[in-house]
């Protein structure tokens, strides 16, 4: 029996694990994790309740399944934030995830219909739904991405060298949190990070209050169409956008990146990877039916098949790097030649 392989035991705990999830996300949804912090991190249901205006058996139900999955403490009648919760699950907190979450969860119900990509080999939701169509679910999607990239890109950024280099096209470029992350950390770095028109709206706000306006210009567009400034930029970044792209997608993005950077110019990929199998990392694998859930074309790649379409872009000396955990992300960088 491989590693991978489930018991008996372990169906059933498969069969309940989005009990968990569920869980998680209605004590985000109700503010438990803020609330307990409030509250002077040590409180009964009861007291949260009228504090929260929330249902007393209904709360201490969820704080007790709280507690059961490892999200709460509970010392006698009393409930705590756990380590990891003060952290990731109250809004500021040094690895806040609260943004992230929402994403997960207002995808929650596609993967209840995950039998109809199946049977149609179509995604069962529209992708315009969080991608302009529906301005409140679009600007709830960017914010989850800030939140993602903000708790990745930490650890990332450190991994990007830049130096020397003075002008970055950041595609696909979000809520642009990597391109002030980046402008942070080289100071004499400026960047055009480009996406959809409703997406770069958010991104020009979050890069204001970044303070980074002056170094970050947002330009809103499309990379399965635009075509950039010859030659004009010594770095590219592709983070996390090319998992929702087709082979032929891919290489044609790759191709005009290509096109923009200088002699001795350097690309950057980040994104959730997979070995040749398309199997491993576990997370990685049932990423790609998420993305094929909410996109035309989503998938997970592997990293050698990215080198194959970079060289056939023209890039050379393709390198790998796994990100830190606990995303598994993966960064591969190529340059073109000088």
């Amino acid at each position: 029996m491989s590693e991978r392989e489930l018991t008996v035991q372990g169906v059933v705990e498969l069969a309940s694990a989005y009990y968990g999830s569920a869980v998680l996300f209605a004590a985000l949804e109700v503010g438990a994790f803020e609330a307990v912090r409030r509250a002077g991190g040590a409180v009964t249901a009861e007291a949260l309740a009228a504090a929260e205006g929330l249902d007393p058996r209904g709360l201490g139900l969820l704080l007790d399944a709280c507690v059961a999955v490892g999200l709460l403490r509970k010392e006698g009648d009393a409930y705590r934030n756990t380590a990891a919760g003060e952290a990731a699950l109250v809004p500021g907190g040094a690895a806040d995830l609260t943004q992230a979450v929402r994403y997960n969860r207002d995808v929650y119900p596609a993967w209840g219909r995950l039998a109809g990509l199946v049977r149609e080999g179509r995604p069962v939701e529209a992708p315009a739904i969080h991608l302009g169509e529906d301005r409140a679910r679009t600007r709830r999607f960017a914010l989850a991405m800030h939140g993602r990239a903000l708790g990745i890109g930490r650890a990332v950024v450190p991994l990007v060298d830049l130096r020397g280099r003075r002008r970055l096209l950041d595609l696909a470029g979000g809520p642009g949190t990597y391109a002030v992350l980046l402008a942070q950390a080289n100071p004499g770095l400026s960047s055009v990070t480009v996406d959809l028109p409703a997406i770069s709206e958010v991104a020009a706000e979050l890069v204001r209050e970044a303070g980074m306006a002056e170094r970050i210009a947002c330009r809103a567009g499309d990379y399965h169409t635009d075509a950039y400034e010859p030659a004009a930029y010594d770095a590219v970044t592709i983070f996390g956008a090319l998992h929702q792209e087709s082979p032929g997608q891919i290489r044609a993005i790759l191709g005009r990146a290509y096109d923009a950077l200088a002699p001795g110019g350097r690309l950057f990929v980040l994104d959730m990877m997979t070995d040749a199998t398309h199997t491993r990392p576990a997370f990685s694998a049932l990423f790609a039916v998420n993305m094929a859930l909410t996109t035309e074309h989503g998938w997970v790649f592997s990293d050698e098949e990215l080198k194959g379409w970079l060289a056939e872009a023209g890039f050379v000396a393709a390198e790998t790097r796994a990100a830190p955990p606990p995303m598994p992300h993966w960064l591969v960088s190529a340059d073109k030649p000088a």
